[in-house]
Formats: C-alpha cells, sequence, structure tokens
C-alpha cells in the first residue's frame, strides 16, 4: 500500500519515524531484513536520498544495522519501546500535543536586552550583540503546566518586537526568517520554581519540575534558541533507553 508522506515536520524525521511504524505493524522481529530501498522509496513515495538520511538515523538509534552486501536489518534495540523518549528534538508545542494536551500560549513579556554572561557563552554572542527575552505560561484549561524562558540572538529576527506573534512554536517562526534549529544539547535537574516567578505569577502550586535548559542549532551549526523551560512535575514524564 503507498503511504505518500505529508507533514510539518521535517521530511527525514518523519520518514524515520514511519519506518519505525513499520517495523512495529508488519511484526518485524530481530533479524528480520528490512525492505529494500526501491520497496521503501515506492511505499513512501520519497527520493532515495532522503530515505538514506532517514536509514543513517535509524541506524544510530540502534534500531537497524547494515550487513555489507545483504542489506539492513532489525536489531535487537527494535523490542524496547520507549515512550516520549527524552531526546526527540520537538518544539513545545508539538511535544505537549504529544502528550495530548491542547495547551495555550500565554506571553508573559518580551524584550531586547543584553545577555548575561551564560546566556552570551550559550548563543556564541560577541560584545555588545543583544537577545530576544520571551517569557511564556504554556496553559492546559486554565492550569499552567509549563514555564518558559526563552532567548534569541536579535539579529537573526528582523521585524519589529510587538510585530511578531510570539505565542506560537518559536521553530516555526524562526523557519520563517531561515533559522529553524534541528537540533540541540540539553541538560535535565528537578527543582522548583525559582521564587521571584512564583510571586509574580502566582505560581505557588506549580509545585516540582523538571527543567529542561536547551541550546537549539540550526542545520549549520548556529545556536538560535537559548531555551529554560520548567515542566510541571506532575503533568510531565520522559523516557529513555539504556543500551
Amino acid at each position: 500500500m503507498d503511504e505518500p508522506l505529508r507533514d510539518t515536520r521535517t521530511l527525514v524525521i518523519q520518514l524515520r519515524d514511519r519506518i519505525a511504524d513499520l517495523i512495529r505493524d508488519e511484526g518485524l522481529n530481530p533479524g528480520d531484513k528490512l525492505p529494500t530501498e526501491a520497496q521503501l522509496t515506492q511505499r513512501f513515495k520519497i527520493s532515495r536520498p532522503a530515505l538514506r538520511e532517514a536509514l543513517k538515523l535509524l541506524e544510530q538509534d540502534g534500531i537497524i544495522y547494515v550487513e555489507h552486501g545483504r542489506g539492513r536489518f532489525v536489531s535487537p534495540m527494535s523490542a524496547v519501546r520507549v515512550d516520549r523518549p527524552i531526546t526527540v528534538f520537538e518544539s513545545v508545542t508539538d511535544m505537549t500535543r504529544h502528550y495530548g494536551y491542547e495547551t495555550v500560549s500565554k506571553v508573559l513579556s518580551i524584550a531586547e536586552e543584553i545577555p548575561d554572561a551564560a546566556t552570551a557563552e550559550q548563543l556564541r554572542l560577541g560584545r555588545g550583540e543583544r537577545v530576544i527575552r520571551l517569557e511564556r505560561l504554556r496553559l492546559q484549561r486554565d492550569t499552567p503546566i509549563l514555564y518558559c524562558l526563552d532567548y534569541l540572538p536579535r539579529s537573526i529576527v528582523p521585524a519589529r518586537l510587538y510585530d511578531v506573534d510570539w505565542s506560537g512554536s518559536l521553530l516555526d517562526l524562526l523557519d520563517k526568517y531561515k533559522h529553524r534549529p534541528r537540533m540541540s544539547a540539553a541538560t535535565v535537574s528537578a527543582v522548583m520554581l525559582p521564587e521571584d516567578v512564583i510571586e509574580r505569577h502566582d505560581l505557588r502550586d506549580f509545585g516540582p519540575a523538571l527543567l529542561i535548559r536547551e541550546t537549539c542549532y540550526s542545520p549549520d551549526g548556529k545556536p538560535v534558541i537559548y531555551a529554560i523551560d520548567y515542566h510541571r512535575g506532575s503533568h510531565f514524564t520522559f523516557s529513555f533507553a539504556r543500551k
């Protein structure tokens, strides 16, 4: 059955996910041979270079392995199912949707400023370069489930701040300016919201949070977002596979 791909995500990432679904849905076991490149390009109506990039990602993830001269095979790792792996790179908007939430983004503040030393280092900014500081809450049925601080180099968003809709996905916004990030480096820790944030925004009931500090990079390796996101502990869990 032909399955042409249509999605707003990057084609290679989507194709990787669809091939992983194929392995599961068709009951392929560790050691079974994957369909050929010709069969996969026909099935998904995709170019061979894009397919090979997706297969490389699956190989890097340990889902498949290659035996030269014989083909690609399903690895034992394919039997490990991980819900919402913490290694997935996606926008906060997409992440909350995958949890089943339909959040509303509330912009608390937006400003242009000189960054502190830590932010300047993360974004590789020179002396005197400025950032956009965006502070938002994500609400699920009026309940705050995410407190987010995002810093962007001012130079990559040429528009006036108040001419921009900051309530949506930053990844989609930066796509408009040809700076959409494709990967990130992150650290994770269990914390409470900072006391000043609790007081300013009446978040006393927020409780423990999973703090993810993340620097997002464009395809050419340029840092374009430094994100500090507090995920409400009662609403989010992340998983990972150990190998």
